[in-house]
């Protein structure tokens, strides 16, 4: 089985659009709301990943960046495993990995310099057990969402990047890329720990995806059908590889293949006074501070263009 064929068999049947709440303006969004119980995914650990990610262009004027918002997908279970069918949770559970967010100015074939990066150790919950009782048949080992009464593999789950205090002003158009190690993959694989390699389990990180979503409500993709990723494998990219593997790149523009599957990204970004004259009349009230946060009246906005607080 491909790499798309693989993607292919997370497929949702059906999948509601939306844009989730969050600080400032949403100036990028392929996320999907409400969440669903999971996406299509890509790996690291399965697909040989160092980075990945996508390049796009904002909507809007505001471009003080706030947080980045990402959609994870994860197939970890504490015992057993996802695709063994004796997954089993304690509902609740979660582990953490360290996740590395990097923005680029926009570049073709590979993403420009570096605008801003972050690292943040991210708690990711544990797919819920296998739910013998709903999911019978082809849908065996997976977990049940009551929400959809559908089965799955993985659990979707929403984490934030918060950029609020670096002071990102962001340009029309950016590259972005996430980052993780697992056992064998990312930039510094893990090893074989002896903690959890050897175990029924495994290590949950070789077990966490990338959500991937069909479309992009805010915002566009300059480059349709295809995504930046830097993979070991030539198998994985759309052109086998013949443009490079190993490198931070945009998967093979000529022949694209992720037709329908867009890392599920949403940027949010503040609109902050330019002049005095913008907290004037009502204008306030449209404006916040670099991390997103609302004024309270005309008052503290002319305060916070004259102070910066």
């Amino acid at each position: 089985m491909n790499r798309k064929q693989r993607i292919l068999a997370f497929t949702l049947a059906l999948i509601v659009l939306g844009a989730s709440q969050a600080l400032g303006d949403v100036i990028y969004d392929s996320t999907v709301s409400p969440l669903p119980g999971n996406l299509p995914s890509e790996g690291f650990e399965a697909f040989g990943l160092k980075e990945f990610g996508d390049g796009i262009t904002f909507a809007g004027t505001s471009r003080n960046l706030v947080n980045v918002t990402v959609t994870l997908s994860s197939f970890a279970c504490q015992n057993g495993n996802w695709f063994s069918g004796n997954c089993s949770t304690t509902p609740g559970s979660t582990f953490s990995l360290p996740i590395t967010l990097n923005i680029y100015n926009a570049g073709n074939p590979v993403p420009g310099s570096q605008i801003a990066t972050v690292t943040q150790t991210i708690t990711v919950p544990y797919r819920p057990s296998a739910d013998n009782v709903n999911c019978t048949g082809v849908n065996a080992g997976k977990w049940f969402d009551a929400n959809s009464g559908q089965c799955f593999n993985g659990q979707a789950a929403n984490v934030t990047f918060n950029f609020s205090s670096q002071h990102i002003v962001l340009p029309n158009s950016v590259v972005y890329g996430l980052v993780y190690n697992t056992t064998h993959f990312g930039p510094n694989p893990i090893g074989e720990s002896p903690a959890c390699f050897g175990t029924s389990a495994g290590c949950p990180y070789d077990a966490l995806n990338i959500a991937l979503a069909p479309v992009v409500t805010v915002g566009t993709k300059p480059f349709f059908n295809t995504l930046y990723q830097n993979s070991v494998f030539g198998s994985e990219y759309c052109d086998g590889g013949l443009a490079g593997i190993g490198t931070f790149r945009l998967d093979s523009p000529t022949s694209a293949c992720w037709v329908g599957f867009i890392p599920a990204a949403q940027f949010n970004a503040a609109n902050t006074p330019q002049t005095k004259d913008d907290c004037k009349n009502g204008g306030w009230q449209t404006l916040t501070t670099a991390s997103g946060d609302p004024f309270s009246n005309q008052g503290q906005c002319i305060q916070y263009f004259n102070t910066g607080k």
